[in-house]
């Protein structure tokens, strides 16, 4: 079966070379030098890989990437962002919106396979499992960029089979366990990435919070509410000087289906279940078309 592959990139010659490379491990690339009828070629042709320059003459890389990413037709194909955008704040917004590897220029074919390979191996786990659709947003520890990505994900939601509803508890379990993550795990260090996947399966969808902070135990967390006592950890937090709060994650708890935290307790898993409709359903061509991107 014939794997597409998509290359958008304004330097010419650049373009080609890469086309070359895809070529040489298997693929049948298209080469555009701007980015206006990226989105246009992805939804019609659902290649399997995009590799996508960020400085493009007409549209920036990040808005197709989150454009396509925001699409259920087209958010599971890998999307390689290669670019000579190097700072840190340019990789997270990458990473912001959607793209599964951020590469930067100069590179080698070898760096580049290996970016493509890891980005493959992610789609072939996904359908092994079953998934209809997976991001990975990594944002700084600040509540903007939470509430700017929880913007996203509500977007994401409406397209999954949770009602309105639904939608609204999620946003907000999200947006408090976020929160702790923030502020707790990383104790308001800026620079420190916050990871959140989420992931929709044929009858759930699925959200995964991870900060990089030292965890903690869930079990033993005096200064937070307990269902047994929900207001016992006032004075706890008085004595600690902390401000008023705690309820976050017994009140998450009552907002979704499913809440676990690993075992280190700096990761945490919320589900929300919903009745499988056809619309839902991957028809046969796009199975076919992730089974072929895995040969």
């Amino acid at each position: 079966m014939t794997r597409k592959a998509l290359v958008v990139e304004d330097e010419k010659e650049l373009g080609e070379l890469l086309g070359e490379h895809l070529r040489r491990w298997g693929y049948v690339p298209t080469v555009l030098n701007e980015g206006k009828a990226a989105v246009s070629w992805v939804r019609e042709n659902q290649p399997c890989l995009i590799l996508l320059d960020l400085l493009l003459p007409d549209l920036d890389g990040f808005s197709i990437c989150e454009t396509l990413k925001l699409e259920r037709e087209t958010n599971l194909i890998p999307i390689i962002m290669v670019t000579a955008l190097s700072g840190q704040e340019d990789k997270v917004k990458g990473l912001q919106v959607g793209a599964n590897r951020y590469l930067t220029k100069p590179f080698t074919a070898d760096d580049l396979h290996r970016e493509i390979q890891e980005a493959i191996a992610w789609l072939e786990d996904l359908r092994r499992r079953g998934t209809e659709g997976e991001i990975r947003f990594q944002l700084q520890s600040d509540t903007q960029a939470l509430d700017e990505l929880n913007h996203l994900l509500g977007s994401l939601f409406l397209f999954s089979g949770l009602t309105l509803a639904q939608v609204k508890q999620l946003t907000t379990a999200v947006r408090e366990l976020g929160t702790n993550a923030i502020e707790w795990g990383h104790q308001k260090q800026i620079d420190r990435i916050v990871t959140v996947d989420y992931r929709i399966d044929p009858e759930k969808v699925a959200i995964v919070i991870k900060d990089t902070g030292p965890g903690f135990d869930p079990k033993n967390l005096p200064h937070a509410a307990d269902l047994d006592d929900p207001l016992g950890h006032f004075m706890v937090r008085e004595a600690l000087g902390l401000r008023e709060g705690g309820f976050g994650i017994l009140l998450s708890r009552g907002l979704v289906d499913d809440l676990t935290y690993n075992e280190t307790g700096n990761e945490v898993r919320l589900v929300k279940r919903f009745k499988a409709k056809a619309h839902l359903e991957m028809d046969e061509q796009k199975r076919a078309a992730m089974q072929g991107c895995n040969n």
